[in-house]
């Protein structure tokens, strides 16, 4: 694999994975696997929530609206 490929998709397919893993652990396992679940569903919340409420860095150049980008 390209170093391009993996860096571009090495993260979401990381999260897919601790989706899905996740999700079936909650389904179908006990004990260990609540605890997985919570872990395997929060990390991908967590990293959600990281890179939504982050604040645009300062002089950063980014138009506010679709209309004004296509301007």
């Amino acid at each position: 694999m390209k170093p391009s490929t993996l860096r571009i998709w090495g993260w979401p397919v990381t999260l897919g994975v601790l989706t899905t893993t996740g999700l079936l652990s909650a389904l179908v396992s006990d004990t260990w696997g609540d605890a997985w679940s919570w872990f395997a569903l929060g990390v991908p919340v967590a990293v959600m929530a990281w890179y939504g409420l982050r604040r645009p860095r300062a002089g950063a150049d980014r138009p506010a609206t679709a209309a004004a980008a296509m301007e």
